[in-house]
């Protein structure tokens, strides 16, 4: 690796939950651009580095995570998802603010504060709420445009220098919280670290991340890539927030991103009791052997078979003349295609409904991202679904491509053609 594309990686050397350094490597998938790294038809010539992408072990606290860390201002300065574009989305932010804000019962005009919020949808109903909102999110762009739009959004990288000043200017916060982004940190420590500084004493720490049960036992493996820096099971969280000030209380499956957990924290000098939900996911991953290396293994040998029967498929299509579109192109596509070999020779486009990244070219391998109104003029015999985890909306919503005789392939947690 040149010089110049190793300022924007490095490799760690322990946990970034409990510091030991014995970290064996457990799956290895392909290596891959940053995830959202989406280029421009002038750019095409430009080299893209591929990052390694393997997950580690940790036999201190059994954590698994990446240690080949992508400097994050690579991956989250131009970032170009936002929430509000999906609805499903949109409406599961409606219902998370509402289920924390009867959790925490906050006296009017607390402070709610999002770290990562993204175009700042959640924000939107705690505001409604009667809550005072910030948002905090690196992404400049949708910090702006954020704040345009009546969510304050300061675009900056959260750290414990960060949560004193906000503390100082604003006072504490009664609800904090961190969706998808407590798996983006590579400095969990000085996280918690700012949100302890930052919460008042009777407040919660809500984050929703991707469930580790659910990676393994769907073989999500797509969800793997440089921005997910951390896989989380309960088992290693619980002893990391103890570790750290905190007590997690709950810990709530949810079906984001085909299976999450949202975890809430309390400083351990809080009143709050542990919830039920603590327990029964603890004992959920002691029965599918989460604190042991060679489960590891037999997630890397379904990888394996789930990669030779969607690419049979798609030889096999290809064979017989058919044309195979993607839809969607969201980060887990990018790990997909690479895992899987999928390059423009296996699809012809993908379409998206996100107008920033429509016009542009997949991370790396270039498979041009079209708008869904292509479907109806390029009429390709399958739509391979990148986005499964909206596998169901999307195949409502294209009634008219089933009808005029398409048909989806999904590929994630089975390949399944539909209609049969």
């Amino acid at each position: 690796m040149n010089s110049k594309l190793h300022e924007h990686y490095r490799r760690r050397k322990t946990c970034r939950l409990c510091g030991s350094e014995d970290l064996p490597e457990v799956v290895h998938l392909t290596p891959t651009p940053p995830a959202n790294a989406f280029v421009s038809e002038t750019q095409l010539g430009d080299e893209q580095e591929a990052f390694p992408l393997a997950l580690h072990f940790c036999r201190g606290c059994t954590h698994l995570q990446l240690l080949d860390v992508v400097d994050p201002r690579t991956l989250f300065e131009n970032y170009v998802y936002v929430s509000g574009t999906s609805p499903v989305f949109v409406k599961h932010f409606e219902d998370y603010a509402a289920a924390l804000v009867e959790h925490c019962a906050p006296a009017p005009a607390s402070l709610a504060i999002d770290i990562g919020s993204n175009d700042g949808t959640l924000l939107g109903f705690f505001k409604a709420a009667g809550l005072q909102v910030l948002g905090i999110d690196p992404a400049r762009d949708i910090a702006a445009k954020a704040t345009e739009n009546g969510i304050e959004t300061l675009p900056e990288f959260f750290t414990p220098a960060l949560a004193e000043r906000i503390k100082t200017e604003r006072g504490a916060a009664t609800i904090i919280t961190a969706n998808n982004v407590f798996a983006h940190a590579d400095d969990l420590i000085s996280v918690v670290e700012g949100i302890r500084e930052l919460l008042a004493p009777d407040g919660v720490f809500s984050f929703e991340v991707s469930y580790l049960v659910d990676v393994i036992e769907n073989t999500l493996f797509d969800t793997i890539y440089h921005e997910h820096l951390s896989y989380h099971a309960i088992g290693p969280l619980v002893r990391f927030f103890a570790a750290n000030g905190m007590t997690l209380i709950e810990a709530e499956r949810i079906d984001t991103h085909g299976g999450s957990i949202r975890g809430i924290a309390q400083l351990a000098t809080a009143k709050r009791p542990v919830g039920s939900s603590v327990a029964e996911a603890l004992s959920i991953e002691a029965e599918l052997g989460l604190d042991r290396e060679e489960s590891y293994q037999a997630f890397s040998n379904q990888i394996d078979a789930l990669k030779a029967e969607l690419t049979e498929l798609l030889a096999k299509l290809k064979s017989q003349g058919k044309s195979v579109a993607g839809f969607g192109a969201p980060a887990k596509a990018t790990t997909l295609m690479y895992h899987f070999g999928l390059d423009p020779d296996s699809l012809d486009f993908i379409v998206d409904d996100s107008p920033l990244k429509q016009g542009l070219f997949t991370p790396g391998l270039h498979v041009p991202v079209l708008p869904s109104s292509e479907i109806q003029r390029r009429k390709p015999d399958y739509l391979l679904l990148l986005a499964w985890n909206f596998a169901e909306p999307i195949m409502r919503n294209n009634a008219a491509f089933v009808e005029g005789g398409g048909k989806f392939i999904i590929p994630v947690p089975n390949v399944e053609v539909c209609p049969a």
